[in-house]
């Protein structure tokens, strides 16, 4: 007799879907691997992304990763320049380093990505490229309408062209950025553009700050500490100088005055 009872109910989507372990880590059919701009752009983003109002452990950055987007076409992803992902930690739920990022077994969408532009991806970033019906949609129109990611920016180096969107609705908004800064008042910190020289490259590079200016590299606080230690090394060496000169100076008045007759001891 048939029993209901003995039928399981199938498995639910994501538990069939493939995971970041079936699914391809690199471009494929893609040129190689990103300029050093890129690659050191984005380092600079992940070492000056530090929030006071949200720990370590819930947030997740990414540089030129591939994001998995759509569950119903499994194996199209795009490859951001970097994102942020909140609410998630650095490393997966079985604590381990991340392939690639699967929106349907993170089951978080970035709050933020950025790309930078190049000739030959504008189009791509700013959906301004007719789309081929037979091909996935591009960047602009992932993050807006597929994942709704809250915040995009773009920045052309070619240019210092620095520009944001704000998700409203469905639809991306630009954001006025007259004053050449991003304030996010969720994460307490803003994005903007730096002048100065990072790995040996003086440029102008998107970087982070916070309410007491910019926030600095791991490699930067290692050198102000060494430049702390050698200034009070410094003032300390000085001190003793000097007080080694008091004394030359309390033993020749000390000389003179016997040359004189008169007893140094005996001056209160």
């Amino acid at each position: 007799m048939y029993d209901p009872a003995e039928i399981s109910p199938p498995p639910p989507p994501w538990e069939t879907l493939p995971t970041m372990y079936d699914l391809p880590s690199e471009e494929v059919g893609e040129p190689g691997l990103p300029d050093d701009f890129h690659r050191l752009q984005g380092n600079l983003l992940s070492d000056t992304c530090e929030p006071i109002n949200i720990p370590s452990d819930k947030r997740f950055t990414a540089c030129d990763l591939n994001l998995y987007y759509d569950p119903r076409n499994p194996l199209w992803y795009k490859r951001p320049d970097w994102y942020l992902v909140l609410d998630v930690g650095p490393t997966t739920k079985e604590n381990d380093i991340r392939l690639s990022y699967v929106i349907w077994q993170e089951g978080v969408r970035p709050f933020l990505v950025v790309e930078l532009l190049s000739p030959g991806t504008e189009g791509e970033d700013l959906g301004t490229k007719l789309r081929d019906a037979s091909k996935p949609p591009s960047k602009w129109q992932v993050y807006e309408q597929i994942l709704a990611v809250p915040y995009y920016v773009v920045y052309d180096r070619y240019e210092h062209n620095f520009r944001a969107f704000r998700l409203n609705g469905t639809r991306y908004e630009a954001i006025d950025l007259s004053s050449g800064r991003l304030w996010f008042e969720e994460l307490q910190l803003g994005l903007g553009l730096w002048e100065g020289s990072y790995k040996g490259i003086l440029t102008l590079w998107l970087r982070w700050y916070d309410a007491n200016g910019w926030i600095p590299t791991d490699s930067e606080r290692a050198q102000a500490a060494q430049e702390e230690v050698q200034q009070e090394r410094d003032r300390a060496s000085a001190a003793e100088e000097e007080a080694q000169q008091q004394r030359q100076r309390a033993e020749k008045l000390a000389e003179f005055l016997r040359s004189q007759g008169i007893d140094p001891d005996a001056i209160s």
